[in-house]
């Protein structure tokens, strides 16, 4: 979540993260690990034969159905903690003096380019709002005004507003139009309102199928409760490491309890912090007990996130991003963190350590994939780590690593719904199956993939792109060739 110039008129999802390069929620992408490959080239009606071969057109993007995920692995005493840190905290730091919510029924509207699977992917998420977080949350009339319109425009105008943020939200609105005439007033400052009653999510229509989802998932759900974003938490899209795609049990408990009857627009914090035990115990008895994390464990030191951002590119400048890298290592390391910001550090380290130090690239994703396996709602975080292991496999001539590492990662994609990075999972299966002659079974999974890849990528150009990719790392390109 990148706020936009001051004041803080919007909550918005960040260029940047994991899978931003080519897509805003894919997989990490293999682009940093092809530096031990030769780069692909173009792909041709005479290129190589898996892609060539490959149906025309793709296929469509396939979606995936709603679930109900797992609650939250955690003590309500820890839960209580981040929902007052999400619920009166702004990324910048800045406190709210009040809860501010929607009061009553809720409807949304579509408005600008709509693309093709946007409207099915908001209607799955409302279904998940109104049984999962008890919000009454429905589709505004043809013709009525809509408390939350979500308005799709090319993303150059989008970015021209808000340059690092993918997608966001804005208070008081209903349209960009109305958002550019007020932008730097404090008409649209999130934390000098008394209460929501209207706001506009704005949508790049230009982007993938996956992109548009999850910018509707995480900034529909920031108009309804949360407008800060937390590094430690494993197990929720409100985390500017964007591992997560689609909202979480987490996520759904954090916007239940916001939206309670029991609490209202214009509590203060402390307010608020004394009904938090009896609502978390009657939502979510699991988690009944506990003791808070302590206050070392719950502050992220602004100089971490600034080397983050620094490693990530969402604010370099200059910087050096592999120092800037290390850096964030180093401070979670003193810190003594055993938490998701440890492991994300290395996952940086690693993607900026690949073409200059391989050896230090594959130590740095083992290093995240292990500390990620011992976290609470962290399987989409292995399956990104582990990939990129599966990738150096394929590059160093060990498809039988590659293969394994990608088979124990394909229900953690599809589990996470992220289709680019199950859609990278099976590119590389395939790529590891025909590297073992057995190019039956590679066909199989490289078909399975497209489908998926549609929808994390979007376009087919992108889509050939990322199996050449893929071919390139493994060598199969050459030794097409070759005969």
């Amino acid at each position: 979540m990148t706020p936009p110039p001051s004041p803080p008129a919007a909550a918005a999802r960040r260029r940047g993260g994991p899978g931003r390069a080519a897509t805003l929620a894919a997989a990490a992408l293999l682009l940093a690990v092809a530096g031990c490959a030769p780069p692909p080239r173009p792909v041709t009606a005479d290129g190589p034969p898996a892609l060539a071969a490959l149906p025309e057109p793709l296929p469509a993007a396939r979606r995936f159905p709603p679930r109900r995920p797992p609650p939250p692995a955690r003590s309500n005493a820890e839960m209580a903690q981040d929902v007052l840190e999400l619920a009166f905290r702004l990324e910048s730091g800045r406190r709210l003096e009040r809860l501010t919510r929607f009061e009553g029924p809720v409807t949304v509207g579509l408005a600008g380019a709509v693309p093709p699977l946007a409207a099915d992917d908001l209607a799955d998420l409302m279904v998940r709002l109104r049984g999962e977080a008890g919000i009454d949350i429905r589709p505004a009339g043809a013709g009525r005004p809509a408390a939350i319109t979500v308005e799709f425009l090319p993303r150059r105008r989008l970015q021209a507003a808000v340059p690092q943020a993918a997608c966001y939200v804005v208070p008081a609105v209903s349209s960009f139009q109305e958002f550019e005439a007020l932008r730097g007033t404090e008409r649209i400052d999130w934390a000098r309102l008394e209460r929501r009653e209207r706001a506009a999510v704005f949508i790049p229509s230009d982007a993938s199928p996956q992109d548009v989802r999850d910018c509707l998932h995480e900034e529909v759900a920031q108009a309804l409760g949360p407008l800060n974003d937390l590094y430690r938490l494993s197990d929720s899209v409100f985390n500017d490491d964007n591992f997560h795609a689609v909202l979480t049990g987490f996520d759904m408990l954090v916007l239940r309890v916001l939206n309670d009857p029991d609490l209202r627009s214009g509590m203060t914090e402390a307010e608020v912090a004394a009904r938090l035990p009896a609502l978390l115990d009657r939502m979510n008895p699991g988690g009944v007990g506990g003791r808070p994390l302590a206050p070392a464990l719950v502050e992220t030191p602004r100089a971490w996130s600034q080397a983050i951002e620094a490693a990530l590119g969402a604010r370099a400048g200059g910087t050096d991003r592999g120092a800037a890298a290390r850096t964030a290592v180093a401070i979670a390391r003193a810190r003594g963190w055993s938490d998701v910001r440890t492991g994300f550090s290395y996952f940086a380290l690693g993607r900026l350590s690949t073409a200059r130090d391989a050896e230090l690239a594959l130590a740095s994703f083992l290093q995240a994939a292990a500390i990620f396996r011992r976290l609470p709602g962290a399987a989409p975080h292995v399956a990104h780590a582990e990939m990129q292991l599966a990738a150096h496999a394929l590059s160093a001539g060990q498809p039988d690593r590659a293969l394994a590492l990608a088979n124990a990662n394909l229900a953690a994609a599809s589990e996470a719904q992220n289709g680019g990075l199950l859609a990278t999972l099976l590119m590389i299966k395939a790529a590891a199956l025909e590297a073992q002659g057995r190019p039956a079974e590679a066909r199989a999974a490289r078909l399975d993939s497209l489908g998926w890849a549609r929808y994390g990528f979007g376009s087919d150009e992108a889509v050939r792109a990322r199996l050449a990719e893929i071919d390139a790392l493994a060598g199969l390109r050459a030794r097409r060739a070759g005969g």
